[in-house]
């Protein structure tokens, strides 16, 4: 079987996305038994090339063609093929987002993430807000197969997109191999890791923190880790004016390598957001034994369970959270233990055996709708 991935959204830096479909070809490739298994990272862009030994296992096409170009051709067009740019044929074309990759015969898989594009295309740019919410319906509807990466995510496709149940399989991210460490430092910072983006609602975020920051002022320090997208301006010029100021840093993006000594330092993961389709940094932290306190939105509940503070995303109730998190260690190596035994349900190895199953079911639909 010849499968075609596409890299694309790991090509730069590798946010959640980017890691979900690196982490999953790595997995794939890891995995692997069948000596016809061939698995090709499709990549294009005018200026970033992919190391072709970025997975040792794994072909790569990369082709020097402008992305919005190519997203306007194919998502509007339905054209090149994608067997034009991958130099032969395939039997399995995935794309990595809702929107389907042109074919002339492989089977065709889309991946939904979330459906935050329909509800609040404000909080999206370019191809996403021009072309997702007008086309993901009918694509995904078009689709051999639609990969979700949480239950909860399922449930939206079905409700939302009108795809039936038995067409979606559930690809779950999975834990880094990291080591937990077994206390917490002595004087660790609150962690926010991701995009500063409106949707994970830093703003309420910051609301919170700067109360408990009122009340006591030798409270932990806040470090947002992420790249900061423009939209972002009014809370980067926030965290430099008092009362946050020196209390709040801005700690930019963070390479994968130097993720874990990150959540390493920290006393215990904030995710404010107001919806996740996953929320890999939850899983992360939970895995490298750090307490996660996360909104009650999304799959966020899914991931995170019982092992961590669940709130509402509004401010009162992230203080209230904040407040119950910081009051007691011993509370904290409880959610500590209670994360390391969620995380373990989340491996990668299992992800790829999905993926493979996700794979198989697209070539039977495609065989069987062509009679």
């Amino acid at each position: 079987m010849r499968i075609l991935l596409d890299y694309r959204p790991a090509l730069r830096q590798r946010t959640g996305v980017g890691e979900y479909v690196h982490e999953l070809a790595r997995a794939v490739v890891a995995t692997s038994q069948d000596p016809g298994e061939a698995l090709l990272l499709f990549s294009a862009s005018w200026k970033d090339r992919l190391d072709p030994a970025v997975i040792p296992g794994a072909a790569v096409v990369d082709r020097r063609i402008p992305v919005g170009w190519l997203n306007l051709f194919w998502h509007r067009l339905g054209w090149p093929p994608v067997e034009r740019l991958a130099g032969g044929g395939l039997d399995v074309v995935q794309s990595m987002h809702p929107l389907l990759i042109p074919s002339r015969s492989a089977a065709r898989v889309v991946t939904v993430h979330d459906l935050d594009f329909l509800d609040h295309p404000e909080r999206t740019q370019a191809e996403i807000r021009r072309d997702y919410p007008a086309l993901a319906a009918a694509h995904a509807r078009r689709a051999d197969r639609v990969v979700v990466n949480s239950q909860t995510t399922a449930r939206d496709v079905q409700a939302r997109l009108g795809v039936p149940g038995d067409r979606i399989s559930v690809v779950y991210p999975g834990g880094p191999s990291w080591v937990p460490r077994d206390r917490e430092p002595a004087s660790g910072y609150l962690l926010f890791l991701g995009t500063l983006e409106p949707r994970k609602n830093l703003g309420a975020l910051l609301d919170a923190y700067e109360r408990v920051l009122a009340l006591n002022p030798a409270m932990p320090r806040l470090k947002l880790a992420g790249q900061a997208r423009p939209d972002a301006a009014d809370l980067v010029a926030r965290v430099a004016r008092a009362p946050l100021a020196g209390h709040v840093d801005l700690a930019g993006y963070i390479e994968p390598s130097q993720r874990e000594a990150l959540y390493r330092g920290a006393l215990a993961l904030v995710m404010p957001s107001h919806t996740e389709g996953f929320g890999i940094p939850a899983l992360e932290a939970m895995t490298a034994g750090v307490p996660v306190l996360a909104t009650r939105r999304g799959a966020l509940p899914e991931v995170v369970g019982d092992a961590g503070i669940l709130v509402e995303p509004e401010a009162a109730s992230l203080e209230k959270g904040l407040v119950e998190l910081l009051g007691s260690e011993s509370r904290r190596q409880a959610m500590r233990e209670a994360g390391l035994r969620q995380a373990i349900q989340f491996q990668w190895r299992t992800s790829a055996q999905a993926l493979r199953e996700a794979w198989a079911m697209a070539v039977e639909a495609r065989r069987s709708a062509r009679g």
